[in-house]
Formats: structure tokens, C-alpha cells, sequence
């Protein structure tokens, strides 16, 4: 199965495991376009991690943005192979255009080496850098409804800040800081607590209040669970993800940096298998 796989499924199952997880749970006839999408995502989400300077980043995002407006305007098809299949998904699929816009600019203020002044800043990243990826999830399942996407929303949100403290010790390490100033303030922490990528007591308070807003995004989209169609799944299924990564913060006492947090969960295709089941995320 594994060499018969395309270059973009084996590029996706290589750098974002998660999501390609939760796309295998789509029907067939959506499962590429998952594929694609997420493919995408990862294409740009690296772009902070390859670049030796913001100017490089910006170029590289600036060619992304130019990719994507050629396919709403009937440009000529990019030579890529994410970029190629992603053209004619928007095409095809008739995505929304925003979504693509706020996915590109927040991975724009990735290039930047300012921390989020406070926890409304920081939710609005993850819900422009993952909820609009959800979004396109949902149109692509045909599950876009008002409820659905308000879930996505939620989703993304939460799913991110999980993400972001389970990489706390490779952003610190590449002097990318998210913790907002005002959450590093009240709890008493300093650069020099990350740059040493040990757990302090100032550091499991930060990380608690991140873990506690992502917990509180989960139940606000579980709470429309009963209005969601079941083609939404899917594309929420990171719900879950988010969750057992939060449990484990928990349990190594929120020490972003304790190895036991930082591990894959090798239960986790069987986690979403058995959600799916019951149509939960």
C-alpha cells in the first residue's frame, strides 16, 4: 500500500500524520480532496522551519498567494505537485476564497518573532491558521453548514493551542515564542525559563491556561454535536486529537516539555475509528 501511494498522500502521511489519520474516515469520493488540502496546509506551514530569513518566508508564501488566485481566475496551472492537484480542487469544489487568504496571512505572522500580547490574539491565529482549514473541510465534505463551520471554528482553535504546546520545545528552540505576554506575566515566566526547555512552576501555569482555553473550545463545539451532520465527522475528528493531547499535559503535570506529553499517541488511529463509530469527535 505504501508504494502504491501517491507522492502527495506519502508527503501528507510523512509530515502531518493527524490529519491524514482523520481523512482516511472520509468517504472515497472525498478522501483526495482531503489529501490535497491538507497537503497544502503543510506546504505552508513548514515555511517558517525552511527559510533562513523572513524576506525567504514571505517569498515563498507570496508564491502560494499568486498559485491560489490563479486558480479563482483561470491562470495557467502551477507545475507543483501539491500546487497542481490544489488548483484543480478549487476549481472542481468552488472552495472559498477567505479561507485560503487567512490561512496564508497567518502563516505570513509566523515570520514574525513577537509573542501574541494576550489569549484573544493568539485564538485568533489558530482559528485563521486551523479553523479555516477545517472550513475547507467541510466544503469539501459538503457539510459547510452554519453550525458545522461555527464547530470547525471551535475545532481549529482548540486543535492548534494543543499543537502548540505539544511543540513548545522545538518553537523555543527556533526563537518562535506563542505564549501570550499577558499569560507569561501573570504567571511569572521568562524567556530564560523557555530558552532552558525545562518545566518550571511558571511555565505548567502558562501552559494550564492555554490547555484550559483549548478544553473550553472543545466543549462549546461538542455542544452542537446533535445539530451536525454526520459528513461533518470527518473534518472534526482533530476534536479528538486535541483532547487526548490535553489529557497527557495534564497527567506530566502541564510540563510542555516532560517527553510523556511529547509523544505520539500509539493508540490514536484506533481512537478515531472507534469515535467514528459512534459519531463523536
Amino acid at each position: 500500500m505504501r508504494d502504491r501511494a501517491s507522492p502527495l498522500v506519502q508527503l501528507l502521511r510523512r509530515r502531518d500524520r493527524d490529519r491524514f489519520q482523520t481523512a482516511l474516515f472520509a468517504p472515497a469520493a472525498h478522501r483526495e480532496a482531503l489529501f490535497t488540502l491538507y497537503a497544502f496546509n503543510s506546504e505552508i506551514a513548514r515555511v517558517r522551519e525552511i527559510v533562513s530569513e523572513p524576506s525567504l518566508g514571505l517569498f515563498r508564501l507570496g508564491w502560494w498567494r499568486e498559485a491560489i488566485e490563479a486558480a479563482y481566475e483561470a491562470g495557467a496551472e502551477p507545475r507543483h505537485v501539491v500546487a497542481l492537484p490544489l488548483s484543480r480542487l478549487i476549481r472542481e469544489r468552488s472552495l472559498s476564497r477567505a479561507h485560503f487568504e487567512r490561512l496564508i496571512a497567518a502563516r505570513e505572522s509566523d515570520l514574525e518573532a513577537e509573542a501574541p500580547p494576550d489569549l484573544e490574539a493568539l485564538e485568533a491565529y489558530a482559528a485563521a491558521s486551523s479553523g479555516s482549514l477545517v472550513g475547507l473541510a467541510l466544503e469539501i465534505l459538503g457539510a459547510s453548514s452554519a453550525e458545522a463551520l461555527a464547530a470547525a471554528n471551535d475545532v481549529g482553535i482548540a486543535y492548534a493551542l494543543a499543537g502548540l504546546l505539544r511543540g513548545l520545545a522545538a518553537f523555543a528552540g527556533r526563537g518562535r515564542p506563542f505564549i501570550p505576554l499577558d499569560i507569561a506575566a501573570r504567571a511569572g515566566l521568562s524567556a530564560q525559563d523557555l530558552e532552558r526547555r525545562r518545566g518550571t512552576p511558571a511555565l505548567a501555569a502558562a501552559a494550564a491556561e492555554i490547555a484550559a482555553a483549548a478544553s473550553s473550545r472543545l466543549a462549546e463545539a461538542r455542544e452542537r454535536r446533535s445539530l451536525l451532520p454526520r459528513a461533518a465527522l470527518p473534518a472534526l475528528l482533530p476534536a479528538l486529537i486535541a483532547e487526548q493531547s490535553l489529557l497527557r499535559l495534564k497527567r506530566a503535570g502541564y510540563d510542555p516539555f516532560a517527553p510523556r506529553f511529547r509523544e505520539r499517541d500509539p493508540w490514536q488511529s484506533w481512537r478515531l475509528l472507534s469515535a467514528y463509530l459512534r459519531a463523536r469527535f
